[in-house]
């Protein structure tokens, strides 16, 4: 018999849930020499056993991929389920038993490519599914919220578990055998749909890495909607050069706190306002005189950023504020996410709380969503889309007492979701089910200097879905981990460090001046 059962939610309907069939996946025991050796079985193969059925509701068709650079031969598998989710599994040439689930981003409307995540979990043999949530449109845009009720459900929470149980028959069928293990990874909204099923479908999946996740959408958006506000009232735009004043500023103040200076401010706890204070850099008068300091208007960004946001009607609607990184200036930091250098309205913050307003909170697509006050003025309309959206159930003792692992993870430079709202999360969750249980089942790590999801100078390669794997069929629990910074052009490791636990971080040990030692990972010790 395997290790653990897998009992799949299969939920249909439309605009609510009208049926749900329990799935038990088929267990094997250990003397069944009448099991096919799966591993035998070739990506040619699996789409001849997939290519023009439906299966457990999905009308598929399926071709071959030749292997190309780092992606290994596969097949692939297109899948929809009506009236319009659709998904893609990729199969390899030779499959290792499992399944991985890699999750979307922003408000999905496309299938993740095969990249990242994905690709590295298909190339260590995984089955690999995605889906585009249940509706097909841009990233940046709700507008399928508007009107199709279930398009919002399926993007709330019911499109993976929907796309599993399909996905669980499709391997079947393929390998005449289920999964022995299942596995989800997603960062930002990905991340927030890993939690969403934590919380709902604790059975769903044997471990889940939850990557920078936006699980607080009604805070999250809200603060969203105030800091745009700050940036768009008279005086309050930053351009590149206020935004490389006040990052170099908290570099001066806070880059040597980790035991090296190297443009990256990895003890951010240790960077209080005692050591650098934003008003230190408050213009003469508090009007805007130049690019080497901060108006009045301009300190106020910084304060809605920094700052906790708190909305009326549940204690979960509120977001934690952003630490001041010294990294501020990076381009794919403030400028991209925040400021747009400028002009708000091109600032993705601003762009994914306009798309909220307008079509879950206003439900007008004209209305204005500097002119929405208070974010929180329509109680129902909230309640809406907490109920939709939200993934801040703390008392996950259901996914627990599975047997299942968590691993969260999130950059420390990331400029869209704050890390502090992800600690928020995972202290919580440790008040709630208890510390002893909590380190039985889950792991935290920050990741210094990156930014949302990747990128930023900090290293942002980690291999989590190994550490997981190794947890869940091991027992082998992670400890501090290994992260690189790779080249994006040759692939050569640039330098690595520790991913350490949270609450610690990678301080330097290693010779003082000393390029060649300050890239290796064995010069660093996780510390508090």
């Amino acid at each position: 018999m395997n290790s653990r059962q897998h009992l799949r939610l299969r939920l249909v309907g439309s605009g609510t849930v009208i049926g749900a069939t329990l799935l038990l996946a088929a267990c094997s025991s250990d003397d069944d020499t009448s099991t096919p050796d799966y591993t035998k079985i070739t990506a040619q193969q699996a789409c001849d056993a997939l290519g023009g059925k439906t299966i457990a509701g999905a009308t598929l068709t399926a071709a071959t991929v030749a292997a190309s650079g780092p992606a290994p031969a596969y097949c692939k598998v297109s899948g929809l389920i009506a009236p319009s989710l659709n998904f893609e599994m990729r199969l390899p040439q030779t499959w290792n038993g499992k399944l991985y689930y890699g999750g979307g981003g922003g408000y999905n409307g496309s299938i993740p490519p095969l990249a990242g995540t994905n690709l590295a979990a298909l190339g260590q043999g995984y089955a690999q599914v995605s889906s585009d949530s249940g509706h097909q449109g841009n990233v940046l845009s709700a507008a399928f919220a508007l009107n199709d009720a279930y398009a919002a459900q399926l993007f709330g929470s019911l499109s993976i578990p929907t796309v599993m149980s399909s996905a669980l028959e499709l391997v079947k069928t393929a390998y005449s055998v289920a999964p022995t293990k299942s596995y989800y990874e997603g960062c930002s909204n990905g991340g927030r749909e890993g939690l969403m099923n934590v919380q709902r479908y604790p059975n769903l999946f044997d471990g889940v890495i939850a990557r920078a996740p936006a699980y607080n959408w009604v805070g999250l958006m809200g603060a969203f909607n105030r800091t745009s506000k700050a940036l768009a009232a008279p005086g309050g735009a930053f351009s590149a050069a206020k935004t490389q004043l006040l990052a170099a500023a908290v570099r001066s103040a806070c880059d040597g706190l980790d035991g090296i200076v190297d443009g990256v401010v990895s003890n951010q706890a240790a960077c209080t306002t005692a050591v650098f204070d934003p008003t230190s850099l408050r213009c003469a008068g508090g009007a805007d005189t130049g690019n080497t300091c901060l108006s009045d208007a301009q300190l106020a960004v910084v304060t809605s950023w920094t700052t906790d946001t708190v909305f009326a009607g549940s204690p979960t609607y509120r977001n934690a504020g952003w630490s001041l990184t010294g990294n501020e200036d990076d381009p794919g930091a403030w400028a991209a996410w925040e400021t747009g250098n400028g002009t708000v309205t091109s600032a993705l913050q601003y762009l994914f709380q306009d798309t909220t307003v307008k079509n879950y909170l206003a439900r007008d697509p004209a209305a204005n969503s500097l002119t929405y006050t208070p974010f929180d003025q329509n109680p129902n309309a909230i309640y809406a889309m907490a109920a939709l959206n939200d993934a801040t159930v703390t008392d996950i003792r259901p996914f627990v007492n599975s047997g299942a692992k968590l691993i969260l993870w999130h950059g420390g430079n990331d400029p869209a979701l704050s890390k502090n709202a992800t600690a928020e999360y995972y202290t919580n969750v440790r008040t709630t089910v208890g510390a002893a249980t909590a380190d039985g089942f889950m792991r935290f790590y920050v990741a210094p200097g990156v930014n949302h999801c990747s990128g930023g100078p900090g290293a942002d390669s980690a291999d989590l879905l190994t550490a997981l794997d190794k947890w869940v069929t091991q027992s082998t629990a992670p400890g501090n981990l290994t992260a690189q910074q790779l080249n994006a052009t040759t692939g050569a490791v640039n330098f690595d460090r520790p991913l350490c636990q949270y609450p610690q971080y990678p301080k330097y040990t290693g010779a003082a001046n000393d390029a060649a030692a300050a890239k290796l990972a064995a010069n660093y010790t996780c510390s508090n």
